[in-house]
């Protein structure tokens, strides 16, 4: 079970780079679909697949969003798990183990896939090479990293109608998370209280440090 809570935990907070050839248009694409978000919450099935397509994972929950580096995922079934971002520090809470892991929000793990959706449009031609693909109704952007310490090789944002509806990514093992959303709600009000989270009385509490700079 713990296992299975980790590879939960990676797909929210999932490493390699790949060099690709941006395009121009389908960066000002995306940028225009995410530019106006400012919040954001849907439920969710995420699945994990390992390189061979054999599934490792399946769980559902709810999440909130909020810009910028505001964030709350909540894993509700098979098990419970809680990730909230209050714009300064990520917080991942374990209820059955009753443990929390506190770390900076710092350039890695803004590069994270969820965190990545919470802070600034105009900065992924910076950070990633965009391509786009129109399919039918709906609209898929390819995010390769161009720097080699973030926790995603290839990252695939899929909007239906103009509205976020699916996110893949890959990692360097070949490892595979889809994470579907439903009943998304856009722009909508969001209590500040999701971004903050109290740690239950006698939880352990492990706090991670930023990684030494060069």
């Amino acid at each position: 079970m713990r296992m299975m809570k980790s590879l939960a935990a990676a797909g929210v907070l999932l490493l390699a780079t790949q060099a690709a050839h941006a395009d121009p248009a389908s960066v000002d694409r995306l940028t225009r679909l995410l530019e106006p978000l400012k919040t954001y919450s849907a439920d969710f099935n995420q699945q994990i697949l390992d390189a061979s397509g054999s599934s490792l994972q399946d769980t559902s929950g709810h999440m909130w969003l909020s810009r910028p580096g505001h964030f709350r995922w909540e894993v509700n079934e098979p098990y419970r798990q809680i990730v909230v971002s209050n714009g300064q520090e990520v917080t991942l809470y374990d209820p059955d183990l009753e443990q929390a892991t506190i770390q900076p929000l710092d350039d890695r793990v803004t590069h994270t896939p969820a965190l990545l959706l919470s802070g600034s449009a105009s900065e992924l031609a910076q950070n990633y090479e965009v391509t786009g693909q129109q399919q039918g109704t709906g609209e898929t952007f390819t995010l390769k990293p161009k720097a080699n310490d973030t926790l995603f090789e290839q990252l695939k944002l899929t909007f239906y109608s103009e509205k976020l509806g699916m996110l893949q990514m890959t990692d360097s093992t070949g490892q595979r998370t889809a994470i579907k959303f439903d009943d998304a709600e856009v722009n909508g009000s969001i209590d500040p209280a999701k971004f903050r989270f109290e740690i239950p009385a006698g939880a352990d509490v492990i706090r991670e440090q930023s990684p030494a700079s060069p």
